[in-house]
């Protein structure tokens, strides 16, 4: 994935998902996209003490308060890292080295929640004030975004997103 809105929206929801399941937040992506604008920084980022009344009201979101305010913070923290660097994507991916890393596990278990390049990634995005960024939020954003292959080698859709073929 390489298109800057639908990395924050992952962003968000990977935020949002801490302490829950990720179920819970896919079966309210749709509510999430128009409490929060589609997703839309610029917007996002003027939202004042009505929208986050009108968000802690709305039932088909998570209603946290700080998960709130976080969303809001994190606009103007991706406003601002995309004035400075031009492109979010490019500054993403650059975790990974511009391209997938391709893990080639054998067992669930052996799964990683977090990894170095998790690791710097979050300490980057805090130094840049973004909140609910832990290396856990991080790594489960690499592996939706693309970023990481971790399905295992057993699984069909390892090859297709670019790893060995199984057996070699």
């Amino acid at each position: 994935m390489h298109d800057d809105r639908l990395l924050f929206e992952f962003l968000i929801l990977e935020g949002a998902q801490a302490g829950l399941s990720w179920s819970t937040i896919l079966k309210k992506r749709k509510n999430y996209r128009k409490a929060f604008h589609g997703f839309r920084p610029e917007k996002i980022a003027r939202y004042g003490t009505r929208d986050v009344k009108r968000l802690l009201g709305d039932a088909g979101i998570v209603r946290n308060r700080l998960k709130i305010a976080a969303t809001i913070t994190n606009a103007k923290a991706f406003l601002a890292l995309r004035e400075e660097l031009k492109s979010f994507d490019d500054y993403l991916w650059s975790f990974v080295g511009g391209k997938p890393i391709q893990n080639r596990w054998r067992n669930m278990a052996d799964v990683p929640a977090r990894t170095a390049e998790s690791d710097a990634m979050s300490r980057d995005l805090l130094r840049r004030g973004f909140k609910f960024v832990g290396s856990t939020i991080c790594y489960a954003l690499m592996q939706a975004t693309g970023m990481v292959n971790d399905h295992l080698v057993t699984c069909p859709r390892h090859a297709e997103l670019g790893g060995a073929p199984r057996g070699k």
